[in-house]
């Protein structure tokens, strides 16, 4: 080591700067080295074999290394201009602040990530907060790096950020109202990813598969994705399917439009006909006594069928509705259901069957509807009931023909 440093002295001062600058070097390779190719290769095995965010973290966080070296070992080369020495220890600070950033929106990225395996990740997404977090860092990253590439300290550029702040709310305008919005989601529950929403305003049905700070994705239904700023979602309306779907039961809400010409009284042997059908039984045999009770009481003997109470075709429908849905198996229990009529248009008489299925998944829905409406208006004719729609052509035709 003697005769080492023997023969450093005797170079001329050129060479001795030459000579450190390579030691330097070599110095913060060795450590770089060191770092990534043995200590983080022996480290690997415990690290998240998952994913390889966490990898990515610690390398940058090792690339900080050996900028250190060069940092404060630049102090030690001999005869280095003074210009030099500040532009080399200036852009190896600045570099390890790009990393040490680097390292810490990595290690965030990873944060969120195991966030993600939670269950409770679906209900309360923190993917916004972590992308504040890391605006926040990479903001102060820059400050703290335009600072150290001017060699001045971080305080003074802070203290001229107020006369910009107009202009810096004006360029992070969107940002801020995202992350007002974004709070507002996530504390009052109004979004989660898997929800089913409309919003027509942004052409938008589909189910959530991302929120973030600046954006929800939706899949719409046929595959294809719009994407909604989050602040849009606060400020506009929106429609979601969650309580639906939480429910357990999926509403259908369709009507039958009768012709109002065919709804008349039914005959004394039409009621009999009709009491064949089991799900009427109780209802006309209610119905009949408590009609004859009322003729009996409010007529006072009189004959004239005018002024009776009589079963009409139509009600009598409505109570086969009632006991048919009642009935059917796939109607679920608890919730709302009514038949009810909603009021004459010239399109006819709509008779407006308002129930629950006691399932929410759509190929099912559409299958137990069918089958309802099916069944109704397969049904209508033997209550001597006839279905509305416009005329046709054919319709036309064949009034010419019979006239």
């Amino acid at each position: 080591m003697e005769i080492l440093a023997s023969l450093y002295a005797q170079q001329p001062d050129w060479a001795q700067t030459l000579l450190a600058l390579a030691g330097l070097i070599l110095t913060a390779l060795a450590v770089n080295f060191i770092l990534k190719r043995i200590i983080l290769r022996a480290a690997a095995p415990y690290l998240d074999q998952t994913t390889t965010t966490s990898d990515k973290a610690a390398a940058w966080l090792a690339t900080a290394a050996p900028l250190l070296v060069i940092s404060f070992g630049i102090a030690l080369v001999p005869s280095l201009p003074e210009q030099a020495y500040t532009l080399i220890r200036n852009t190896a600070q600045a570099l390890i602040v790009i990393s040490v950033a680097m390292a810490i929106v990595t290690a965030l990225t990873y944060v969120n990530e195991l966030y993600e395996r939670q269950p409770r990740s679906k209900d309360r997404p923190i993917k916004g907060f972590i992308q504040l977090i890391k605006i926040v860092v990479l903001c102060g990253a820059a400050i703290i790096l335009i600072s150290v590439l001017i060699d001045q300290s971080p305080l003074l550029l802070l203290s001229g950020l107020g006369a910009i702040t107009a202009v810096l709310l004006l360029v992070f305008k969107d940002t801020i109202l995202s992350l007002v919005a974004s709070v507002q989601l996530t504390t009052n529950d109004m979004l989660r990813v898997g929800d089913w929403i409309t919003m027509p305003s942004m052409e938008a049905d589909g189910d959530v598969v991302d929120i973030s700070l600046h954006t929800v994705k939706v899949q719409n239904f046929d595959k294809t994705i719009t994407t909604i700023p989050t602040h849009r979602l606060v400020s506009d309306a929106y429609q979601n399917w969650r309580g639906m779907a939480e429910s357990g039961g999926r509403r259908i809400k369709r009507s039958i439009v009768l012709d109002q010409n065919s709804i008349r009284f039914l005959a004394d042997e039409e009621v009999v006909e009709l009491e064949k059908f089991k799900m009427l039984k109780d209802y006309l045999a209610a119905k009949r006594d408590e009609i004859a009770e009322w003729n009996a009481r409010e007529l006072h003997g009189e004959d004239a069928p005018v002024n009776a109470r009589r079963l009409t075709n139509i009600g009598t429908f409505r109570a086969y509705v009632q006991a048919y849905l009642e009935w059917h198996p796939r109607i679920g229990e608890g919730f709302t259901l009514l038949v009810r009529q909603m009021p004459p248009s010239p399109q006819g008489l709509p008779i407006e069957i308002y129930c629950f299925t006691d399932t929410t998944g759509w190929n099912e829905y559409e299958a137990i509807q069918g089958d309802i409406f099916d069944h109704l208006l397969a049904i209508a004719p033997e209550f001597d009931l006839k279905l509305f729609q416009e005329p046709t052509g054919q319709d036309f035709s064949t009034a010419l023909h019979s006239a």
